[in-house]
């Protein structure tokens, strides 16, 4: 009789309640909870020390929490470890390697390490070699590999056992802009395929591109869980505007200078820059007014905040 196939979780794939560690006099993590459903990247943000590795360890199972707990597909890390790696990949910020091996003996030896035997085995290190771009250097020893090789070679031993869910600890660290391209379509092909993934970075312009939503931690605090453009929308009671103007600016600056909701202006050449109230009403009205001045108009938008301005306007850049 064939046994029942496991209902899908139909819960947060990642799931932190709590979660926190001391080390001495020191809380790495500071009672910090978040979900990540399912088929989700979620950048998880902040300075060297705040506490990105020390949660991701306790996710992977690889430290234990001194309180709360980390849960991934509804398994506790804490108390069904095993079950739990079965669905999780973890891509460290630095692995090692075994002197004369090369790329397809070193998937083969974790794959075997997973329990994968026979056709099962030789289906997926094919899969994992063809996704990851490896296949040419199957042969290749370890050692002569670029960074970004390296690289991929490290995701495709997180996903060699095809796990639901993947965290990986600063994969772009290191990688030039080509690599980082590649990697970032790497995660977003995962996700689009079902992965859940949770990734740290320190090059938040790749994170705000591929990432769904952003929890932002500092000294083991979580100060802000959303996403890019909701951390936009919270991050201030005003907006950012410029206008660039065909021709002398004089005329604009007048018109703009008698708003009474518009604040900071300042011209450099013919972009003026000015603030003013969050609402598309107000930036319509103040565009109604310099088009009834005559004024000639050539471009017209907000300025666009990053997501490093969000972290360097939500973090203080204290370390513990």
């Amino acid at each position: 009789m064939n046994s029942p196939l496991r209902t899908p979780w139909q819960g947060p794939m990642i799931e932190l309640q709590q979660l926190t560690k001391v080390f001495g006099d020191t809380r790495a993590v500071n009672n910090v909870s978040f979900m990540v459903p399912r088929g989700s990247v979620f950048g998880y943000i902040g300075p060297n020390g705040a506490g990105k590795t020390t949660s991701m360890r306790i996710l992977s199972t690889l430290e234990l929490p001194t309180s709360g707990d980390a849960f991934i597909e509804g398994l506790s890390s804490v108390n069904d470890p095993d079950r739990v790696r079965r669905r999780l990949g973890f891509m460290p910020d630095a692995f090692g390697t075994y002197s004369d091996t090369n790329c397809a003996e070193y998937l083969d030896f974790f794959a075997r390490s997973n329990g994968l035997v026979g056709r099962e085995r030789t289906r997926r290190l094919r899969w994992v070699m063809d996704f990851t771009g490896l296949r040419s250097m199957s042969e290749k020893p370890i050692n002569g590999l670029s960074k970004g090789m390296r690289q991929r070679l490290c995701l495709g031993r997180a996903l060699i056992h095809d796990p639901s869910t993947l965290i990986l600890d600063e994969p772009a660290a290191g990688l030039d802009p080509r690599a980082r391209i590649d990697l970032r379509q790497i995660i977003r092909t995962l996700a689009a395929d079902g992965k859940t993934i949770l990734i740290s970075s320190h090059i938040l312009s790749e994170l705000a591109e591929m990432c769904d939503r952003v929890g932002i931690i500092e000294r083991g605090t979580l100060l802000a869980n959303d996403t890019v453009a909701g951390l936009k929308g919270k991050s201030k009671p005003h907006q950012d505007l410029i206008v660039l103007i065909d021709g002398d600016p004089t005329a604009a600056m007048q018109v703009l200078s008698e708003i009474p909701t518009v604040a900071n202006l300042e011209h450099r050449g013919q972009a003026i820059h000015f603030q003013t109230g969050v609402g598309a009403d107000r930036r319509i009205e103040i565009l109604h007014r310099l088009c009834d001045a005559r004024v000639r108009v050539l471009e017209y938008r907000p300025v666009d905040e990053s997501l490093e301005d969000l972290f360097l306007k939500v973090t203080t850049g204290q370390v513990q």
